[in-house]
């Protein structure tokens, strides 16, 4: 077989293979991204058209589902609401979880791996709605049930996979930058906070975009908490009260409205963090 041949076949076997790949890679976006076109297109539409499903494409193209939307739902308080508790518990989050991982990687203690395993065992322990109750009756006896801060702590404690996340990231820096702090002078806050903290943007950037992501649609917690008191509703809880208007009839055209506008945020979110992604991924590559 000739030098010719062999370049050929391998110049042709990279063609199919690459092939292949954009084939693969173009179903999967496609896949992501049809139901948001389906949401939004479904936004536009009269309920009598989404609901027959006969066209893909509005006939009449109402954008003022999402004025009725926004009125309807009080959508300017329960993005507040929202926003509120997403913005805190991140920040919450993000002090308790640095902090717990840093004095777990960076300490040693007896009983450290045992103390290590038993909380990676709980993330493998699905209560769901069984803690609700006793979460409730905690709020009550702190007198925080009917304010938005029993769902803010509640979510700032339920945070095992940030902590893990970060704790890896821990591990990812050198303990020798920790002793030549002490050196110079610095203590163990000192340390965490100027010299390891800042080395970790990147990964901070990655666990506030979950945090945040997880706190915006949480539904049962502010569901629960706040059905006393309408006002402190968050906008997953006011989007669901669009299920039915005035006249008991099912309005899945003002949903639909609804929930595109309340993943702008998120999407919003999700470009501001776009960097520390392509930072974690290209340190990580380069490790």
């Amino acid at each position: 077989m000739t030098t010719s041949t062999k370049s050929g076949g391998y110049l042709g076997g990279r063609i199919i293979w690459h092939s292949i790949k954009w084939i693969f890679l173009i179903a999967v976006a496609f896949f992501t991204i049809f139901p948001i076109i389906m949401a939004m297109l479904g936004s536009v539409k009269t309920n009598a058209e989404l609901t027959t499903g006969a066209t893909l494409l509005p006939t009449v193209w109402k954008f003022s589902n999402y004025a009725t939307a926004w009125k309807q739902a009080n959508f300017a308080q329960f993005t507040w609401n929202s926003l509120f508790i997403s913005v805190i518990v991140t920040i919450g989050t993000l002090l308790v979880a640095t902090m717990s991982a840093y004095a777990v990687d960076r300490t040693r203690f007896p009983g450290k791996k045992l103390y290590v395993a038993l909380q990676a065992s709980t993330m493998f322990i699905s209560i769901g709605a069984v803690v609700l109750m006793p979460q409730f009756n905690l709020m009550v006896k702190l007198g925080l049930n009917k304010s938005l801060w029993g769902v803010i702590i509640i979510l700032i404690s339920s945070h095992a996979v940030i902590y893990f996340m970060l704790i890896g990231f821990f591990k990812a820096i050198p303990k020798d930058l920790d002793e030549a702090a002490y050196i110079d002078g610095c203590n163990f806050f000192t340390v965490y906070w100027r010299i390891i903290l800042p080395l970790l943007s990147p990964a901070l950037g990655v666990t506030a975009l979950f945090t945040f992501r997880g706190a915006w649609n949480e539904y049962i917690l502010p569901l629960v908490f706040t059905m006393t008191n309408p006002k402190l509703q968050t906008l997953t809880v006011g989007l669901a009260n669009l299920r039915y208007g005035i006249g008991a009839a099912a309005e899945a055209h003002l949903m639909m409205a609804g929930a595109c506008l309340s993943f702008l945020p998120i999407l919003v979110v999700y470009i501001l963090a776009n960097k520390s992604f392509i930072q974690v991924t290209a340190g990580s590559v380069k490790g």
